[in-house]
């Protein structure tokens, strides 16, 4: 029988939703749910990954001022990302397969540019007028080839979302553009508190080749071949 959804409705903490026939219970955003919620958003944006390690050494190399546009982009980037995956968008990739490989490619090379780009990063003094942090544009592109950004995503949906429903999704959705407020900047307060230990300029080039050598070490899970 071809699937067809025939009523939605309130009861209790719970949505019941009538598909083809038959009946499926749809957990509401109760306080306990979004508490875990919550946590959860919290806790995976907020270890080191891509996103976090990039604001903490364009902290460090640029301030908090300029590092701005970076955090809106990462701030509202990935919860788009986020809500884009709730409503299907994963669909289109299972419809032309090779975009996985295309992807896993673009996300290889732009990670390693981003970290040849932290590397080679100019002290301070010379980077306020030879040094460009990320753009809004360009931080939330990135969310798009950052390959802990897809895992984030694709778990959270898949935990607090699994209806699929619009409520749903932008529960999840705005719940990542609060926690991501906290992260984005207490990474990059992180990384502006470092620049004073970081004043000799040998200091600072070694900060940055470690913050490149961590980022490079991100790719790791997404070379390894599946167990």
């Amino acid at each position: 029988m071809e699937e067809q959804t025939a009523q939605n409705f309130c009861n209790g903490y719970n949505i019941l939703v009538f598909r083809a026939g038959t009946m499926r219970i749809v957990p509401r955003m109760t306080l306990d749910l979004y508490t875990a919620l919550f946590t959860f958003a919290l806790v995976t944006v907020i270890t080191p990954g891509p996103n976090n390690l990039m604001l903490m050494a364009s902290g460090a190399n640029f301030g908090f001022r300029r590092t701005v546009p970076h955090m809106l982009g990462i701030g509202l980037g990935f919860p788009g990302m986020v809500f884009l995956v709730g409503i299907g968008v994963m669909q289109l990739f299972d419809l032309w397969p090779a975009s996985y490989v295309i992807l896993k490619a673009l996300s290889v090379i732009y990670l390693l540019y981003l970290a040849w780009k932290i590397a080679n990063a100019a002290p301070p003094a010379e980077a306020r007028t030879e040094g460009h942090p990320l753009t809004f544009l360009q931080s939330a592109a990135f969310q798009w080839v950052n390959p802990k950004a897809w895992s984030m995503a694709l778990s959270a949906i898949t935990l607090y979302a699994t209806s699929r429903d619009l409520g749903a999704v932008i529960w999840v959705a705005g719940t990542y553009v609060l926690v991501s407020t906290i992260s984005t900047t207490s990474w990059t307060v992180l990384g502006q508190q470092l620049r004073r230990f970081l004043r000799s300029e040998w200091r600072l080039r070694l900060f940055n080749w470690i913050m490149a050598i961590l980022l490079v070490a991100t790719l790791v899970p997404v070379l390894m071949p599946p167990a």
